[in-house]
Protein backbone atom coordinates (compact mmCIF):
# COMPACT_ATOMS: atom_id res chain seq x y z
CA UNK A 1 0.00 0.00 0.00
CA UNK A 2 1.67 3.27 -0.74
CA UNK A 3 2.52 6.23 1.79
CA UNK A 4 0.90 8.99 2.07
CA UNK A 5 0.82 12.45 4.18
CA UNK A 6 -2.92 13.33 4.51
CA UNK A 7 -2.01 16.81 6.28
CA UNK A 8 0.47 17.57 3.62
CA UNK A 9 -2.18 16.21 0.78
CA UNK A 10 -4.14 18.94 1.82
CA UNK A 11 -2.08 21.75 1.50
CA UNK A 12 -1.10 20.70 -2.05
CA UNK A 13 -5.01 21.11 -2.60
CA UNK A 14 -4.84 24.06 -0.50
CA UNK A 15 -2.28 26.30 -2.57
CA UNK A 16 -3.66 24.83 -5.59
CA UNK A 17 -0.23 23.19 -6.66
CA UNK A 18 -1.74 20.76 -9.32
CA UNK A 19 0.98 19.50 -11.09
CA UNK A 20 2.76 18.05 -7.56
CA UNK A 21 -0.85 16.29 -7.11
CA UNK A 22 -0.19 14.87 -10.18
CA UNK A 23 3.19 13.78 -9.62
CA UNK A 24 2.65 12.35 -6.22
CA UNK A 25 -0.25 10.17 -7.23
CA UNK A 26 0.67 8.92 -10.71
CA UNK A 27 2.80 6.16 -9.63
CA UNK A 28 -0.17 4.64 -7.14
CA UNK A 29 -1.94 1.91 -7.70
CA UNK A 30 -5.89 1.90 -8.00
CA UNK A 31 -6.90 1.14 -4.22
CA UNK A 32 -4.35 3.34 -3.09
CA UNK A 33 -5.72 6.25 -4.73
CA UNK A 34 -9.58 5.35 -3.71
CA UNK A 35 -7.69 4.74 0.21
CA UNK A 36 -6.54 8.28 0.06
CA UNK A 37 -9.73 10.11 -1.19
CA UNK A 38 -11.80 8.03 1.68
CA UNK A 39 -9.93 9.53 4.24
CA UNK A 40 -9.74 13.42 3.02
CA UNK A 41 -12.55 15.69 3.71
CA UNK A 42 -15.50 15.86 1.39
CA UNK A 43 -13.64 19.05 -0.90
CA UNK A 44 -10.48 17.91 -1.08
CA UNK A 45 -12.18 14.37 -2.26
CA UNK A 46 -13.64 16.16 -5.09
CA UNK A 47 -10.62 18.46 -6.09
CA UNK A 48 -8.26 15.56 -6.09
CA UNK A 49 -10.91 13.04 -7.91
CA UNK A 50 -11.37 15.88 -10.54
CA UNK A 51 -7.30 16.03 -11.19
CA UNK A 52 -7.50 12.10 -12.22
CA UNK A 53 -7.82 10.88 -15.80
CA UNK A 54 -10.58 9.71 -16.70
CA UNK A 55 -10.11 6.24 -16.88
CA UNK A 56 -8.20 5.86 -13.79
CA UNK A 57 -11.12 8.06 -12.46
CA UNK A 58 -13.63 4.86 -13.11
CA UNK A 59 -11.17 2.14 -11.49
CA UNK A 60 -10.99 4.29 -8.80
CA UNK A 61 -14.53 5.44 -8.14
CA UNK A 62 -15.69 1.20 -8.76
CA UNK A 63 -13.49 0.82 -5.61
CA UNK A 64 -15.83 3.31 -3.14
CA UNK A 65 -18.22 1.80 -1.54
CA UNK A 66 -21.66 3.27 -2.19
CA UNK A 67 -21.79 6.05 0.30
CA UNK A 68 -18.67 7.31 -0.84
CA UNK A 69 -20.01 7.07 -4.58
CA UNK A 70 -23.30 8.92 -3.66
CA UNK A 71 -21.50 11.61 -1.97
CA UNK A 72 -19.12 11.87 -4.86
CA UNK A 73 -21.79 12.16 -7.33
CA UNK A 74 -23.56 15.03 -5.68
CA UNK A 75 -20.37 17.17 -6.14
CA UNK A 76 -19.83 16.44 -9.83
CA UNK A 77 -21.27 18.28 -12.47
CA UNK A 78 -23.93 16.85 -15.42
CA UNK A 79 -20.90 16.97 -17.43
CA UNK A 80 -18.15 15.05 -14.96
CA UNK A 81 -21.00 12.85 -14.15
CA UNK A 82 -21.56 11.89 -18.01
CA UNK A 83 -18.17 11.23 -18.66
CA UNK A 84 -17.67 9.36 -15.45
CA UNK A 85 -20.16 6.97 -16.19
CA UNK A 86 -19.45 6.51 -19.50
CA UNK A 87 -16.15 5.54 -18.33
CA UNK A 88 -17.39 2.54 -16.16
CA UNK A 89 -17.80 -0.55 -16.74
CA UNK A 90 -21.23 -1.98 -17.71
CA UNK A 91 -21.43 -4.57 -14.49
CA UNK A 92 -19.82 -1.42 -12.26
CA UNK A 93 -22.25 0.86 -13.26
CA UNK A 94 -25.13 -1.65 -13.35
CA UNK A 95 -23.67 -2.16 -9.46
CA UNK A 96 -23.58 1.62 -8.98
CA UNK A 97 -27.51 1.86 -10.29
CA UNK A 98 -29.02 -0.82 -8.37
CA UNK A 99 -27.67 0.96 -5.16
CA UNK A 100 -29.18 4.71 -5.70
CA UNK A 101 -32.86 5.78 -5.22
CA UNK A 102 -34.93 5.87 -8.27
CA UNK A 103 -34.95 9.04 -8.69
CA UNK A 104 -31.20 9.52 -8.50
CA UNK A 105 -31.02 6.25 -11.00
CA UNK A 106 -33.54 7.99 -13.88
CA UNK A 107 -30.95 10.65 -13.32
CA UNK A 108 -28.05 9.43 -14.31
CA UNK A 109 -29.23 7.13 -16.90
CA UNK A 110 -30.45 10.75 -18.89
CA UNK A 111 -26.88 11.20 -18.79
CA UNK A 112 -25.89 8.15 -20.67
CA UNK A 113 -25.05 7.85 -24.70
CA UNK A 114 -27.86 6.03 -26.47
CA UNK A 115 -25.97 3.10 -26.75
CA UNK A 116 -24.84 3.09 -23.00
CA UNK A 117 -28.32 3.58 -21.97
CA UNK A 118 -29.52 0.83 -23.64
CA UNK A 119 -26.94 -1.48 -22.32
CA UNK A 120 -28.03 -0.21 -18.80
CA UNK A 121 -31.66 -0.54 -19.34
CA UNK A 122 -30.62 -4.10 -20.51
CA UNK A 123 -28.76 -4.90 -17.73
CA UNK A 124 -31.11 -3.57 -15.29
CA UNK A 125 -34.21 -5.75 -16.71
CA UNK A 126 -33.01 -8.77 -15.54
CA UNK A 127 -34.36 -10.13 -11.81
CA UNK A 128 -32.48 -8.74 -8.86
CA UNK A 129 -30.63 -12.13 -8.30
CA UNK A 130 -29.93 -13.19 -11.67
CA UNK A 131 -26.34 -13.80 -13.14
CA UNK A 132 -28.28 -11.00 -15.93
CA UNK A 133 -27.31 -8.46 -13.19
CA UNK A 134 -24.09 -9.37 -12.93
CA UNK A 135 -22.76 -9.84 -16.19
CA UNK A 136 -21.01 -7.64 -18.75
CA UNK A 137 -21.22 -7.21 -22.39
CA UNK A 138 -17.37 -6.81 -22.51
CA UNK A 139 -16.74 -9.65 -24.47
CA UNK A 140 -14.66 -10.34 -27.65
CA UNK A 141 -16.69 -12.97 -30.19
CA UNK A 142 -14.93 -14.26 -32.71
CA UNK A 143 -16.44 -16.75 -36.01
CA UNK A 144 -15.78 -20.14 -36.77
CA UNK A 145 -15.05 -19.86 -40.12
CA UNK A 146 -11.99 -16.83 -39.75
CA UNK A 147 -8.65 -18.17 -39.57
CA UNK A 148 -6.41 -18.07 -36.72
CA UNK A 149 -4.19 -14.98 -38.35
CA UNK A 150 -7.85 -13.44 -38.40
CA UNK A 151 -9.37 -13.90 -34.98
CA UNK A 152 -6.06 -12.95 -33.46
CA UNK A 153 -5.80 -9.45 -35.90
CA UNK A 154 -9.98 -8.71 -34.10
CA UNK A 155 -8.81 -9.66 -31.09
CA UNK A 156 -5.54 -7.02 -30.65
CA UNK A 157 -7.99 -4.59 -32.16
CA UNK A 158 -11.14 -5.23 -30.35
CA UNK A 159 -9.49 -6.32 -27.04
CA UNK A 160 -8.32 -3.11 -25.52
CA UNK A 161 -11.01 -2.65 -23.64
CA UNK A 162 -12.67 -5.91 -22.41
CA UNK A 163 -12.69 -7.38 -18.94
CA UNK A 164 -10.92 -10.44 -20.39
CA UNK A 165 -9.27 -11.45 -23.43
CA UNK A 166 -8.10 -14.70 -22.14
CA UNK A 167 -11.13 -16.49 -23.86
CA UNK A 168 -12.56 -15.43 -27.21
CA UNK A 169 -16.23 -17.09 -28.14
CA UNK A 170 -16.88 -18.35 -31.18
CA UNK A 171 -20.61 -16.98 -32.12
CA UNK A 172 -22.23 -16.93 -35.68
CA UNK A 173 -23.52 -14.02 -37.38
CA UNK A 174 -26.76 -14.06 -35.24
CA UNK A 175 -24.44 -14.65 -31.99
CA UNK A 176 -25.59 -17.83 -31.02
CA UNK A 177 -22.70 -19.05 -28.75
CA UNK A 178 -21.02 -22.14 -30.88
CA UNK A 179 -18.29 -22.54 -29.15
CA UNK A 180 -15.15 -20.90 -27.30
CA UNK A 181 -11.08 -20.99 -27.66
CA UNK A 182 -8.23 -19.97 -25.34
CA UNK A 183 -5.97 -17.00 -25.91
CA UNK A 184 -3.33 -20.06 -25.08
CA UNK A 185 -4.74 -22.45 -27.99
CA UNK A 186 -4.69 -19.34 -30.43
CA UNK A 187 -1.54 -18.18 -29.92
CA UNK A 188 0.12 -22.12 -30.33
CA UNK A 189 -2.32 -22.72 -33.52
CA UNK A 190 -0.88 -22.49 -36.98
CA UNK A 191 -2.36 -19.07 -38.64
CA UNK A 192 -4.06 -20.84 -41.09
CA UNK A 193 -5.66 -23.00 -39.07
CA UNK A 194 -9.56 -22.24 -38.93
CA UNK A 195 -11.14 -21.38 -35.27
CA UNK A 196 -13.42 -24.18 -35.90
CA UNK A 197 -10.87 -26.75 -35.79
CA UNK A 198 -9.74 -25.45 -32.47
CA UNK A 199 -12.70 -24.31 -30.83
CA UNK A 200 -14.26 -26.52 -27.96
CA UNK A 201 -17.53 -27.46 -27.49
CA UNK A 202 -20.06 -27.65 -26.00
CA UNK A 203 -19.64 -24.60 -23.93
CA UNK A 204 -20.16 -24.28 -20.11
CA UNK A 205 -22.67 -21.23 -19.82
CA UNK A 206 -25.65 -19.95 -17.84
CA UNK A 207 -28.76 -18.37 -18.32
CA UNK A 208 -29.23 -15.10 -17.85
CA UNK A 209 -32.20 -15.65 -15.54
CA UNK A 210 -29.70 -18.12 -13.47
CA UNK A 211 -29.51 -17.40 -9.67
CA UNK A 212 -26.17 -15.88 -9.14
CA UNK A 213 -25.16 -18.84 -6.76
CA UNK A 214 -25.12 -20.65 -10.06
CA UNK A 215 -22.38 -19.14 -10.97
CA UNK A 216 -19.93 -19.37 -8.63
CA UNK A 217 -21.01 -23.37 -8.56
CA UNK A 218 -20.38 -23.62 -12.13
CA UNK A 219 -16.90 -21.93 -12.23
CA UNK A 220 -16.05 -24.26 -8.78
CA UNK A 221 -16.94 -27.41 -10.38
CA UNK A 222 -15.17 -26.86 -13.85
CA UNK A 223 -12.35 -24.48 -13.00
CA UNK A 224 -13.59 -21.76 -14.89
CA UNK A 225 -12.39 -18.45 -14.29
CA UNK A 226 -15.46 -16.74 -16.92
CA UNK A 227 -18.28 -18.23 -17.85
CA UNK A 228 -20.50 -16.95 -20.70
CA UNK A 229 -24.07 -15.85 -20.63
CA UNK A 230 -26.57 -16.79 -22.98
CA UNK A 231 -30.11 -15.85 -23.28
CA UNK A 232 -33.21 -18.28 -23.60
CA UNK A 233 -32.30 -18.64 -27.53
CA UNK A 234 -28.34 -19.60 -26.72
CA UNK A 235 -27.65 -15.61 -27.82
CA UNK A 236 -24.58 -14.82 -26.38
CA UNK A 237 -25.40 -11.72 -24.21
CA UNK A 238 -22.42 -11.19 -21.83
CA UNK A 239 -19.82 -12.82 -19.13
CA UNK A 240 -19.33 -13.35 -15.51
CA UNK A 241 -16.35 -13.23 -14.28
CA UNK A 242 -14.45 -14.46 -11.45
CA UNK A 243 -13.47 -11.33 -9.77
CA UNK A 244 -17.43 -10.65 -9.46
CA UNK A 245 -18.00 -13.76 -8.64
CA UNK A 246 -15.29 -13.38 -5.63
CA UNK A 247 -16.90 -9.75 -4.47
CA UNK A 248 -20.62 -11.53 -4.48
CA UNK A 249 -19.10 -14.26 -2.55
CA UNK A 250 -18.08 -12.13 0.15
CA UNK A 251 -20.99 -10.28 0.29
CA UNK A 252 -23.10 -13.02 0.71
CA UNK A 253 -20.93 -14.75 3.10
CA UNK A 254 -21.40 -11.32 5.38
CA UNK A 255 -24.86 -11.27 4.75
CA UNK A 256 -25.15 -14.91 6.36
CA UNK A 257 -22.72 -13.81 8.93
CA UNK A 258 -25.34 -10.74 9.95
CA UNK A 259 -28.42 -12.79 9.38
CA UNK A 260 -26.32 -15.83 11.92
CA UNK A 261 -26.09 -13.46 14.84
CA UNK A 262 -29.76 -11.55 14.74
CA UNK A 263 -28.66 -8.75 12.29
CA UNK A 264 -30.41 -7.40 9.66
CA UNK A 265 -27.87 -7.94 6.80
CA UNK A 266 -26.16 -4.13 6.41
CA UNK A 267 -25.52 -2.60 2.81
CA UNK A 268 -22.75 -0.88 4.22
CA UNK A 269 -19.63 -1.60 6.36
CA UNK A 270 -20.14 -0.95 10.16
CA UNK A 271 -17.66 2.35 10.44
CA UNK A 272 -19.98 3.77 7.56
CA UNK A 273 -23.22 3.48 8.85
CA UNK A 274 -25.32 5.71 10.91
CA UNK A 275 -27.14 5.23 14.22
CA UNK A 276 -30.48 4.75 12.93
CA UNK A 277 -28.88 2.27 10.23
CA UNK A 278 -27.69 0.36 12.82
CA UNK A 279 -30.81 0.61 15.28
CA UNK A 280 -33.36 -0.66 12.67
CA UNK A 281 -31.27 -3.58 11.54
CA UNK A 282 -30.53 -5.01 15.03
CA UNK A 283 -33.56 -3.86 17.55
CA UNK A 284 -36.63 -6.39 14.89
CA UNK A 285 -34.57 -9.68 16.79
CA UNK A 286 -34.18 -8.56 19.77
CA UNK A 287 -37.60 -7.49 20.48
CA UNK A 288 -38.92 -10.57 18.84
CA UNK A 289 -36.84 -12.87 21.21
CA UNK A 290 -38.15 -10.71 24.31
CA UNK A 291 -41.33 -12.55 23.76
CA UNK A 292 -39.70 -15.70 22.75
CA UNK A 293 -38.19 -15.83 26.14
CA UNK A 294 -41.03 -14.61 28.19
CA UNK A 295 -42.36 -18.25 27.52
CA UNK A 296 -39.16 -19.70 29.78
CA UNK A 297 -40.52 -17.38 32.38
CA UNK A 298 -43.49 -18.57 32.33
CA UNK A 299 -42.47 -22.26 32.51
CA UNK A 300 -40.19 -21.06 34.94
CA UNK A 301 -42.89 -19.95 37.38
CA UNK A 302 -45.15 -22.89 36.73
CA UNK A 303 -42.52 -24.77 38.50
CA UNK A 304 -41.67 -22.31 41.69
CA UNK A 305 -42.87 -25.10 44.29
CA UNK A 306 -40.25 -27.54 43.19
CA UNK A 307 -37.58 -24.47 43.28
CA UNK A 308 -38.79 -23.91 46.87
CA UNK A 309 -38.44 -27.16 47.98
CA UNK A 310 -34.91 -27.96 46.38
CA UNK A 311 -33.23 -24.72 45.48
CA UNK A 312 -30.35 -26.38 44.42
CA UNK A 313 -31.79 -26.76 41.30
CA UNK A 314 -31.91 -23.35 39.89
CA UNK A 315 -27.77 -23.27 40.33
CA UNK A 316 -27.59 -25.61 37.49
CA UNK A 317 -30.20 -23.96 35.12
CA UNK A 318 -28.33 -21.68 33.15
CA UNK A 319 -25.18 -24.22 33.22
CA UNK A 320 -27.81 -26.62 30.96
CA UNK A 321 -29.97 -24.39 29.39
CA UNK A 322 -26.24 -22.47 27.60
CA UNK A 323 -25.32 -25.84 26.98
CA UNK A 324 -28.15 -26.74 24.75
CA UNK A 325 -28.55 -23.20 22.86
CA UNK A 326 -24.91 -23.49 22.24
CA UNK A 327 -25.09 -27.20 20.89
CA UNK A 328 -28.34 -26.02 18.60
CA UNK A 329 -25.98 -23.31 17.75
CA UNK A 330 -23.38 -25.69 16.91
CA UNK A 331 -25.42 -27.62 14.81
CA UNK A 332 -27.18 -25.06 12.64
CA UNK A 333 -24.35 -23.48 12.11
CA UNK A 334 -22.70 -26.66 10.37
CA UNK A 335 -26.24 -27.38 8.08
CA UNK A 336 -26.53 -23.88 6.78
CA UNK A 337 -23.33 -24.20 5.73
CA UNK A 338 -23.46 -27.25 3.98
CA UNK A 339 -26.42 -26.09 2.40
CA UNK A 340 -25.38 -22.62 1.12
CA UNK A 341 -22.19 -24.62 -0.43
CA UNK A 342 -24.33 -27.24 -2.14
CA UNK A 343 -22.63 -30.15 0.46
CA UNK A 344 -25.66 -30.86 1.36
CA UNK A 345 -29.34 -31.26 -0.41
CA UNK A 346 -32.67 -30.58 1.50
CA UNK A 347 -33.66 -34.00 -0.07
CA UNK A 348 -30.93 -35.35 2.74
CA UNK A 349 -32.93 -34.07 6.05
CA UNK A 350 -33.52 -37.91 7.26
CA UNK A 351 -30.24 -38.72 6.64
CA UNK A 352 -28.59 -35.58 8.87
CA UNK A 353 -31.09 -35.85 11.34
CA UNK A 354 -29.75 -39.69 11.92
CA UNK A 355 -26.73 -38.77 12.11
CA UNK A 356 -26.99 -35.81 14.20
CA UNK A 357 -29.25 -37.74 16.44
CA UNK A 358 -25.99 -39.99 17.28
CA UNK A 359 -23.92 -37.25 17.76
CA UNK A 360 -26.02 -35.24 19.97
CA UNK A 361 -26.47 -37.88 22.00
CA UNK A 362 -22.50 -38.62 22.71
CA UNK A 363 -22.52 -34.84 23.05
CA UNK A 364 -25.26 -34.51 25.77
CA UNK A 365 -23.91 -37.71 27.27
CA UNK A 366 -20.20 -36.13 27.76
CA UNK A 367 -22.18 -33.11 29.04
CA UNK A 368 -24.31 -35.43 31.29
CA UNK A 369 -21.43 -37.15 33.03
CA UNK A 370 -19.14 -33.64 33.85
CA UNK A 371 -21.95 -32.36 35.05
CA UNK A 372 -22.48 -35.20 37.40
CA UNK A 373 -20.02 -35.01 40.15
CA UNK A 374 -20.60 -31.10 40.76
CA UNK A 375 -23.97 -31.10 40.67
CA UNK A 376 -23.99 -34.15 43.85
CA UNK A 377 -21.09 -32.28 45.57
CA UNK A 378 -23.96 -29.36 45.57
CA UNK A 379 -27.43 -30.58 45.63
CA UNK A 380 -26.73 -34.53 46.70
CA UNK A 381 -27.09 -37.71 44.39
CA UNK A 382 -30.57 -37.31 43.47
CA UNK A 383 -30.54 -33.24 42.42
CA UNK A 384 -26.94 -35.03 40.67
CA UNK A 385 -29.06 -37.45 38.33
CA UNK A 386 -31.43 -34.74 37.97
CA UNK A 387 -28.65 -32.63 36.05
CA UNK A 388 -26.92 -35.07 34.93
CA UNK A 389 -30.06 -36.55 32.98
CA UNK A 390 -31.21 -33.27 31.56
CA UNK A 391 -28.10 -32.50 30.23
CA UNK A 392 -28.22 -35.73 28.03
CA UNK A 393 -31.40 -34.48 26.79
CA UNK A 394 -31.36 -30.95 26.81
CA UNK A 395 -27.79 -31.10 24.70
CA UNK A 396 -29.31 -34.32 22.45
CA UNK A 397 -32.94 -32.25 21.54
CA UNK A 398 -31.33 -28.59 21.18
CA UNK A 399 -29.24 -30.07 18.57
CA UNK A 400 -31.80 -31.83 16.47
CA UNK A 401 -33.77 -28.55 16.72
CA UNK A 402 -30.41 -26.76 15.51
CA UNK A 403 -29.97 -29.08 12.57
CA UNK A 404 -34.30 -29.04 11.68
CA UNK A 405 -34.95 -25.20 11.63
CA UNK A 406 -32.88 -24.06 8.72
CA UNK A 407 -33.38 -27.06 6.82
CA UNK A 408 -37.58 -26.74 7.41
CA UNK A 409 -37.15 -22.97 6.53
CA UNK A 410 -35.68 -23.25 3.23
CA UNK A 411 -38.18 -26.43 2.31
CA UNK A 412 -41.07 -23.35 3.09
CA UNK A 413 -38.56 -21.12 0.64
CA UNK A 414 -36.82 -19.16 3.38
CA UNK A 415 -33.04 -18.04 3.37
CA UNK A 416 -32.18 -21.06 6.10
CA UNK A 417 -29.67 -18.47 7.18
CA UNK A 418 -32.66 -16.48 9.05
CA UNK A 419 -32.81 -18.86 11.54
CA UNK A 420 -29.94 -17.53 13.67
CA UNK A 421 -28.55 -18.32 16.54
CA UNK A 422 -30.35 -16.51 19.18
CA UNK A 423 -33.22 -17.80 17.27
CA UNK A 424 -31.84 -21.22 18.03
CA UNK A 425 -30.63 -20.70 21.37
CA UNK A 426 -34.30 -18.98 22.67
CA UNK A 427 -36.26 -22.42 21.50
CA UNK A 428 -33.32 -24.37 23.10
CA UNK A 429 -33.97 -22.14 25.85
CA UNK A 430 -37.57 -23.24 26.05
CA UNK A 431 -37.15 -26.58 25.86
CA UNK A 432 -34.23 -26.88 28.25
CA UNK A 433 -36.10 -25.12 31.30
CA UNK A 434 -39.41 -27.16 30.69
CA UNK A 435 -37.55 -30.80 30.35
CA UNK A 436 -35.46 -29.68 33.32
CA UNK A 437 -37.93 -28.80 35.64
CA UNK A 438 -40.63 -31.38 34.24
CA UNK A 439 -37.79 -34.47 35.21
CA UNK A 440 -36.59 -32.59 38.21
CA UNK A 441 -40.24 -32.73 39.50
CA UNK A 442 -40.72 -36.44 37.86
CA UNK A 443 -37.66 -37.58 39.24
CA UNK A 444 -37.95 -36.21 42.70
CA UNK A 445 -41.52 -36.67 43.58
CA UNK A 446 -41.87 -32.74 43.85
Amino acid sequence: MAEFDIPEIQELIKNRDWSRLRDKIARWRVPDIADLLTELDKQSRVLLFRLLPRDIAADVFSEFDSTVQRNLLTELTDEETRHLMASLRPDDRTALLEELPGRVTQKLLNLLSPEDLEEARELLGYPEESVGRLMTPDYVAIRPDWTVQTAMEHIRKMGQDRETINVAYVTDRDWHLLGVVSLRELVLAEPSQVVAEIMTTPVVSLSAFADREEASKTMERHGLFVLPVVDSDGVLVGIVTGDDILELASEEATEDFHKGAGVNPLRVSFSNAGLSILFKNRIGWLVSLIFVDLVAAGIISRFEHAISKVLALVSFLPLLIGCGGNAGAQSATLVIRDLATGDAEYRDWFVLVLKELGISFLLGLTVGLAVLGPSILQGGNSVGIVVALSGVVIVTISSLIGITVPVLLGKLGFDPAASSSPLITSIADILGVYIYFKLASWYLGI
